[in-house]
C-alpha cells in the first residue's frame, strides 16, 4: 500500500470508497490519532484516485474524468458491467429463492445434491455416483443456490457482495467464478460425506471468499484486499459455535458445518496460491 493523502478524522468517506471500488481502484483507509490516511494499492492508479477525490471534495458526481462521457449510463448497468459474476451470484440466488415460493418442493428436489423423495413417510434418496452417471452434474454445485429462509438468504448474499466484489474488482471475474465452482462443489461434497442430502446455501462459498481475501490482505498488503480483523474473528467464531451443542439449544442446529469448513479450506488454498504468485512477481 502507498499513502496518498490525509483526511480529517471525522470525514465520512463511505461514498468515496464506493466509487473507488466501482472503478477498481484498490485502496484502504486507516485511522490515526489526528487523521484518516488514504492509501492506494497500485501507485499507477494514484492520479485516477486523486481525480476522483477532487470531484468528491467538490461535491461533483463521482466518476472519473475519462468516463465522463458515460454519465448517462444507469448505475445498475455500470455495476453489472464491472462486477458481472458477483451480481450473477446474487441474482441467481434471489431468483431461485423466489421460484421456490412458486414451485415449492419440485424445485428443491431438482437442485439437491442427489434426487430425494418420500416413501412410507421416510426420506429416500439416490446415490451420488448414479446421479452423476445419469448426467445430472449440475447437482454438484446447485445446492449452493438453495436457501431456506430470508435470514439465511440475506446473511449469505451480504457476504457474497462484500467479499465477492473485492475478488472480482482486484483479480477479475474468472478468479471469482473459479472460487464459486471449486468452493461450492467441495463444500457440497464435504456436507454430503456426512450423510446429509437435504442442505443448501452459499455459506461454503462465503467462507472460501473469506479465507481468500484474508490471506491476500495478510500476505500481500499492497494487493488492495481488506477485511477487518474483528470480522474474521466473528465469522470463524460463528463457524466454531455452530459446531457445538450450544448452537442447537438456541435454534441453530441445522447448519452445514462441514460445508463451511470445506469452503474455508478452498479459500485458504487459493489465497495462498495467488498471494504466492503475487509475491514472486
Amino acid at each position: 500500500m502507498h499513502p496518498v493523502m490525509r483526511l480529517p478524522p471525522d470525514t465520512d468517506a463511505q461514498a468515496l470508497r464506493k466509487a473507488l471500488w466501482r472503478y477498481r481502484i484498490g485502496h484502504r483507509i486507516t485511522a490515526e490519532d489526528d487523521a484518516q490516511v488514504l492509501w492506494v494499492a497500485d501507485p499507477d492508479q494514484r492520479e485516477a484516485l486523486l481525480a476522483l477525490v477532487a470531484r468528491w471534495q467538490q461535491g461533483e458526481p463521482l466518476e472519473l474524468a475519462e468516463q465522463a462521457s458515460k454519465a448517462d449510463s444507469p448505475a445498475l448497468f455500470s455495476t453489472l458491467k464491472q462486477l458481472p459474476v458477483t451480481v450473477a451470484m446474487v441474482v441467481a440466488s434471489l431468483v431461485i429463492f423466489a421460484l421456490i415460493g412458486v414451485f415449492g418442493d419440485l424445485l428443491i428436489v431438482a437442485l439437491t445434491i442427489v434426487p430425494i423423495g418420500i416413501a412410507s413417510g421416510e426420506l429416500t434418496y439416490g446415490s451420488l455416483t448414479d446421479t452423476l452417471v445419469s448426467g445430472q452434474v449440475w447437482r454438484l454445485l446447485s445446492p449452493a443456490f438453495l436457501h431456506f429462509g430470508w435470514m439465511h438468504l440475506i446473511f449469505n448474499l451480504m457476504w457474497v457482495w462484500y467479499f465477492g466484489r473485492q475478488v472480482e474488482a482486484l483479480q477479475g471475474g474468472r478468479t471469482l467464478l473459479l472460487l464459486l465452482v471449486f468452493a461450492g462443489i467441495l463444500a457440497n461434497l464435504a456436507q454430503y460425506a456426512t450423510g446429509t442430502v437435504l442442505f443448501g446455501g452459499m455459506s461454503g462459498v462465503v467462507y472460501a471468499l473469506l479465507g481468500h481475501v484474508w490471506l491476500m490482505s495478510r500476505r500481500v498488503p499492497g494487493s488492495g484486499f481488506f477485511v477487518p480483523q474483528m470480522l474474521v474473528v466473528f465469522m470463524l467464531g460463528w463457524m466454531v459455535f455452530t459446531m457445538t451443542d450450544m448452537a442447537g439449544l438456541v435454534g441453530f442446529g441445522n447448519v452445514a458445518n462441514e460445508a463451511h469448513l470445506g469452503g474455508l479450506i478452498v479459500g485458504l488454498v487459493t489465497g495462498w496460491y495467488y498471494s504466492a504468485r503475487r509475491l514472486r512477481s
